[in-house]
Parts: structure tokens; sequence; C-alpha cells
């Protein structure tokens, strides 16, 4: 391991009244469109699976296959398919707008139905599969296999994420999410390569859906949910993804830079205020902003908070 790979860690510390209860490690990475290294916390190398902030790429399918034009499919509709929803009914609503004006039933999603709920539409992950689906519709490919990794909608997929981080597509290692679909298992230098790629401005295709992102982020996660709150403070400035088992992926628009997150234990509480902390140093967002976003994300109660510790290391 080079030296420019890696610095401290940030630590993140859960205060109550003053004194710390708990503690998380986390490691973070900034890299460029060309995907140099430009600053670090912790392991640059540190590897784990993208979880849900894969969507926006797995998106893609959608945007480069003319499915959108196709199926007359807006950006409304483009935002859902890169979100983790609360099934709230705006969200369901989208999700089924996809199916419907696709010719497609509900009945043929695969991701799971939540506790309590009638309908696989209420997944957060529902979106990402009706657009799928639409690609399936668009190219006339099985649907009811589109989940299984050598379906070619999966295929598709893993080729636009290849070519983006110029690698062969066999070198990826791949396991079900917890929505079935196949995530990927990659370096955080990686991750932040593929956000600052995704934020750059170069690609048409990218652009539409960091627009679609940025414009409807009430979608993309719900009212009160760190993504959507971002996105709407900073107003097109910034796209945001969030993704279980603490990762967070961030990119800043038309600067081709992105800020990849990963909490060692996987803490939710500790990755947004991280990215507070780590927006705030990169000049990301105003000392405003950050503590607009430090009223819900880091102090959790009247007794508790969160205190982060730590800084990038340029490299």
């Amino acid at each position: 391991m080079g030296k420019r790979n890696q610095s401290a860690e940030l630590e993140i510390h859960l205060l109550r009244e003053g004194i710390t209860e708990s503690s998380h490690r986390v490691h973070a990475v900034v890299c460029d469109q060309r995907g140099r290294l430009l600053s670090v916390a912790g392991n640059a190398e540190t590897a784990a699976f993208v979880r849900s902030a894969l969507k926006p790429f797995q998106a893609l399918a959608v945007a480069t296959t003319g499915t959108l034009e196709r199926f007359d499919l807006s950006d409304r509709d483009l935002a859902i398919i890169c979100s983790s929803h609360q099934g709230k009914v705006e969200q369901v609503r989208q999700v089924f707008n996809i199916l419907w004006r696709c010719d497609l039933d509900a009945a043929v999603l695969q991701c799971p139905k939540p506790t309590g709920s009638q309908t696989p539409l209420q997944y957060n992950c529902s979106g990402k599969h009706a657009g799928m689906l639409a690609v399936c519709q668009q190219r006339h490919w099985p649907v009811q296999t589109y989940l299984q990794p050598n379906h070619p909608v999966q295929q598709l997929i893993l080729s636009k994420v290849a070519e983006l981080l110029q690698m062969p597509g066999a070198e990826f290692i791949n396991a079900h999410d917890d929505c079935g679909a196949p995530t990927y298992f990659m370096q955080l230098e990686q991750m932040a390569t593929l956000y600052a790629r995704l934020a750059s401005g170069e690609n048409l295709d990218m652009e539409r859906v960091v627009r679609a992102m940025t414009h409807h982020p009430n979608l993309v996660a719900g009212e009160g949910q760190f993504d959507t709150e971002l996105m709407r403070l900073t107003e097109g400035e910034i796209v945001s993804k969030t993704g279980a088992e603490g990762i967070q992926c961030l990119g800043r628009i038309g600067e081709g830079m992105g800020l990849a997150i990963k909490v060692a234990d996987g803490a939710k509480r500790a990755k947004f205020a991280a990215a507070i902390h780590l927006l705030r140093q990169l000049g990301w967002i105003s000392p405003a902003i950050a503590e607009t976003l430090a009223e819900t994300f880091v102090t959790l109660s009247k007794y508790k908070r969160l205190e982060v510790t730590g800084e990038l290391s340029l490299v």
C-alpha cells in the first residue's frame, strides 16, 4: 500500500450530553473524472458493495437505449428509476407510470413487497426494477429473468460501468442486493471516479440522469431524507445517492469531482455526518447549508449529537 493511498480515518462519535457513547470509523475518497486520486481519509482502496449508489449507472441502460423516447418517459420517471424511495403515493404513482407506459403489470416486478404492503411498487428499489423492465420491453428481452446476472439488461448495465471505469466487465465481483438485482464490489476510488464522471457534464446521457435527480430530488429519496434535502438545498450543484451499509456517493456537478464514503461498521447516521463535514471542508456547500443539514443529521435529539474528527488529506 503506497502512502499516497491512505491517511488517518475520520472518526464519528455519538455524544450523549457531551459524553462519547459510541464511535464509528469512516473512509472517504475524492477523485476526478480521469480517475486520479485527489484526497483521502482512511484507505482509498477500501472495497465494498456499491449498493444503491449504483442506481444512476443502472439508469444509463434506460437513458442510452432509446427507452425514454420509445415509451415517452420523462425526467420524473428517470428520477424514480434512480431512487431509493419511501413508498409515498407520489413515488409509487411514478413507478406505476413507467410500467403502464410500457404495457407491463406490477406483478412482473421481482423486488420484495415491504412489510404490510400489498404490492412491490412500494419497495424502495421498485423504480430501478421498472427501469430495467422498460429496457427489456424496448429491446424485446425476456422479463421473467431480468434479475439474473447473465440477462442482457444486466450485461448492458455492467458494460456501462466497465466502460466508465475503463476495465473489463469480467473483472467485477457481483452479488445480489437486497432487492435481488446484481450489485458490484469495488474500491472507493472507483466509486468516486464514477460519480466524478457522472457529474462532469461531458456525457449527454449522464447529464440527463443528473438533471432528473437534481430537478426532482423529492422522488430520489423523500421529504427529510439526506439525498433529497442536500440536492434541494444546493439547487443543482451536487448529485447525491446513498447506499446501504454506510455507503454515500456524491458528485460536484460541472467540476468532474466525486466523493465516496464508507462507514466501516455500516452505520447510516455516521455517513451523513461525515458527508456534511467533508462537503464543508471541500467547499462544496456553504456554512449555512451545512448548519441546516446538521439540524437533522448531526443533532439527533435533545440529548444526542454526532461529532466528526479528522480531515481529508491531499495526495
